[in-house]
C-alpha cells in the first residue's frame, strides 16, 4: 500500500465535503443521461458557466434528444451557438450527434475508452461523462483540478507541457473514490473555480490549508506553474458591406476557418474586382466610423467597416457578381437566420439590426 493512500484518502473526504456544504444547483447535475451530460460539457469548454448556461437552455429545449441533434441543419446549430466562440465545438457537437444516432443507434458509449472515440471527445469531456453517467471512476483534469492539484501537493511541473498532464492525471486517479467518483470530479472542478482560483483565493477559509503546501510556504501566486506563453497575433480586416436596395452580400466562411459555416461580409480586396463591374454604380460610399476590437484564442482583431450602397438598377449585375465570386445575397429582414460570429452580430447592432 502506498505510504500517501491515507493522506490521499484524507484530501479526497475534505473535497468532497466542501462541496456538499457549498452545493450549486446546476441544471445538468442532477441526472445521469450522458446526452445531458455530454450537452454540457461541450458547452462550457473554455466557458464559463454563466455564460454558457443560457446557451444550454437554448440547445436542451431545441434539442431534447441527441436524435433531434443529429437531424437539424449545421446552419441551424450554428445559428444557436452564435456569440458563444470556438465554433469548431458547435461543428464537432452536431457531428458527434449524427455519429451517436446513425453509427451507434442513439446510445452513448458507457466508458472512457470508447468515449474517446466520439468526435470532439478529449480525456477531460471522456472522464466527466463515464463518472456522471456511468459511474466509472476515472479523474477529470482541467486547469481547475491542475491548479488544486499543484498548490496542494507542491508540484512544481510546468502545466504547458505533456509531462504534466500524464503526472496531474495520474495522482489525480489515485485520488479518486471508486463508490462515488462523479461527485469527487465535480467536487474538485467546482473548488477550483469558486475556492481555490487562479487570483487571491480566500486561502484563511479553506478547508485544504492545514496541509496545503502552497499556502505553507507562500507560493499561492506562484503555483501553478505555466512557462509557455500564446502568441497573440494582431490582423487588422477591412469589411466592405454591399448593399443594393434591401439585399445585403454576404460570404460564407469555409471548411478549414476558424469560422467554418458562419457568415461574414466580402473584405476589402472585393475592391479591385468591383471596378471590373461598370454596371455596379456606386449610390453612396460610406467611410469606417468606429474601429472594432475583437479577440480570439490566438489573434487579436482590428477590424474596421466600409458601407457602399449600390444603385438599385445594379441588382442583376450584383446578381452575377455573387455567383461568381460564391459569395451570397440576402434581404435584410432574413440576416437575423445567418449564423454569425460575435463580431458581425456587434456591428450589426451599431446598425439597428
Amino acid at each position: 500500500m502506498s505510504k500517501k493512500l491515507p493522506d490521499n484518502q484524507a484530501f479526497s473526504k475534505l473535497i468532497i465535503n466542501w462541496y456538499r456544504d457549498n452545493p450549486r444547483d446546476l441544471p445538468w447535475r442532477d441526472t445521469q443521461d450522458p446526452y445531458i451530460i455530454w450537452l454540457s460539457e461541450i458547452i462550457l469548454q473554455q466557458t464559463r458557466v454563466a455564460q454558457g448556461m443560457p446557451y444550454f437552455y437554448k440547445f436542451s429545449e431545441a434539442y431534447p434528444t441527441v436524435k433531434d441533434l443529429a437531424m437539424a441543419p449545421e446552419e441551424e446549430v450554428l445559428r444557436l451557438w452564435q456569440g458563444l466562440g470556438y465554433y469548431s465545438r458547435a461543428r464537432n457537437l452536431h457531428f458527434c450527434a449524427k455519429q451517436i444516432w446513425f453509427e451507434l443507434g442513439g446510445n452513448f458509449p458507457d466508458n472512457y475508452k470508447d468515449l474517446l472515440k466520439l468526435k470532439g471527445v478529449g480525456s477531460y469531456t471522456a472522464s466527466a461523462i463515464s463518472s456522471f453517467a456511468f459511474g466509472e471512476a476515472k479523474a477529470v483534469v482541467d486547469g481547475n483540478v491542475f491548479r488544486v492539484l499543484s498548490r496542494f501537493f507542491g508540484i512544481q511541473t510546468d502545466i504547458a507541457t505533456g509531462k504534466a498532464k500524464k503526472e496531474f492525471e495520474a495522482l489525480a486517479n489515485s485520488l479518486i473514490p471508486k463508490e462515488n467518483p462523479g461527485e469527487f470530479n465535480q467536487a474538485m472542478m467546482d473548488f477550483g473555480s469558486r475556492q481555490c482560483t487562479p487570483r487571491n483565493p480566500d486561502c484563511e477559509a479553506c478547508p485544504l490549508n492545514g496541509s496545503c503546501f502552497a499556502f505553507k510556504n507562500d507560493l499561492i501566486q506562484v503555483l501553478p506553474i505555466k512557462i509557455k506563453k500564446t502568441k497573440v497575433k494582431e490582423r487588422k480586416i477591412h469589411y466592405l458591406v454591399l448593399k443594393c436596395g434591401e439585399n445585403w452580400v454576404w460570404k460564407k466562411r469555409s471548411t478549414g476557418d476558424i469560422w467554418a459555416g458562419l457568415y461574414d461580409f466580402p473584405t476589402e480586396e472585393i475592391k479591385s474586382i468591383l471596378d471590373k463591374y461598370a454596371e455596379l454604380k456606386t449610390k453612396e460610399f460610406i467611410p469606417p466610423q468606429k474601429e472594432y476590437l475583437h479577440l480570439l484564442s490566438h489573434q487579436r482583431l482590428k477590424v474596421q467597416f466600409s458601407e457602399i450602397r449600390l444603385e438599385s438598377s445594379a441588382q442583376d449585375h450584383l446578381k452575377k457578381l455573387c455567383e461568381e465570386q460564391e459569395l451570397a445575397m440576402v434581404e435584410e429582414d432574413k440576416i437575423d437566420y445567418l449564423a454569425k460570429p460575435k463580431l458581425i452580430v456587434n456591428y450589426l447592432k451599431d446598425q439597428g439590426i
